[in-house]
Parts: C-alpha cells; sequence; structure tokens
C-alpha cells in the first residue's frame, strides 16, 4: 500500500428539518467488514495521540465533533489530512504510520476497524515500522 490509497471518502448525509443523519455500510461505503469501534474524546486541545503502524488493519477515521489532524507515512511518503466533518472519513490501509494531532476542543475521533484488537498487529517504533516498509518494496 501506498500514501495513494489513503483517501477522505464521503460518506451518506441525509438532511433533514430535524437533524442530519449519516450511516456507514461495510464493504458498500468502507472496503472491509467494520469488527470493532472505538472512539478518542476528552483529548487536551492541541495534543497528540497515535505514532504507531498497523501491519494488516484497514480503518476508517471519523472527527465526530471538533477537528484534529492525520499524518500518515508510508515509509517513503507523508501526508496530512484534516478532518472536521462527521460525514467524510479517512480511510487508512494497512502499512500506514499515522500521528493524530492538533486536536480542537471537544475534538472526538471515532474509529472503524477491520480487526479485532491484536496487540501483534503493531507497529510501536518508527524504526521498525521503516524497516518493514523498506521490506515490503
Amino acid at each position: 500500500m501506498s500514501i495513494l490509497d489513503c483517501k477522505i471518502i464521503q460518506l451518506p448525509k441525509i438532511q433533514d428539518q430535524r437533524g442530519n443523519l449519516t450511516f456507514i455500510e461495510s464493504d458498500r461505503h468502507i472496503p472491509f467488514d467494520i469488527k470493532r469501534v472505538y472512539y478518542l474524546y476528552d483529548v487536551p486541545g492541541g495534543s497528540s495521540r497515535a505514532a504507531h503502524g498497523h501491519k494488516k488493519l484497514h480503518q476508517l477515521m471519523i472527527a465526530m465533533s471538533g477537528s484534529f489532524d492525520v499524518t500518515l507515512d508510508d515509509g517513503c511518503e507523508k501526508k496530512t489530512f484534516h478532518l472536521n466533518r462527521s460525514y467524510s472519513g479517512l480511510y487508512i490501509p494497512p502499512m500506514m504510520w499515522r500521528d493524530l494531532d492538533n486536536f480542537s476542543s471537544g475534538g472526538v475521533c471515532m474509529v472503524l476497524a477491520s480487526e479485532y484488537y491484536d496487540e501483534q498487529d503493531y507497529f510501536r517504533e518508527y524504526a521498525d515500522f521503516l524497516q518493514a516498509a523498506k521490506d515490503r518494496s
């Protein structure tokens, strides 16, 4: 996978005078089955999170409230995405290092994941990630 595989996905948005509704369906709106959902909240404004990579995990990251930046790195190239809409999400394929920062006050990040939690799927050290990315190419 390369940084070019990372993209913003526009999700369905049904507008109504009573409020808006957005939904997400596995393999229809996102290219994987959802096995886990988690969210980050009460992150102090301006703080950073993540700083890791995954070997096999696919994710969709959504700013449910507020905003934050996601910097993705495939081992050769980096790209930063600003998330601030609850009806669009950032698709992150496997083998991407990610850093989240610039959380706004009250920012909430929801993540849809293709796999159950597995510590063995993580790269916790950037040097290990870079070596695996190099070995892959």
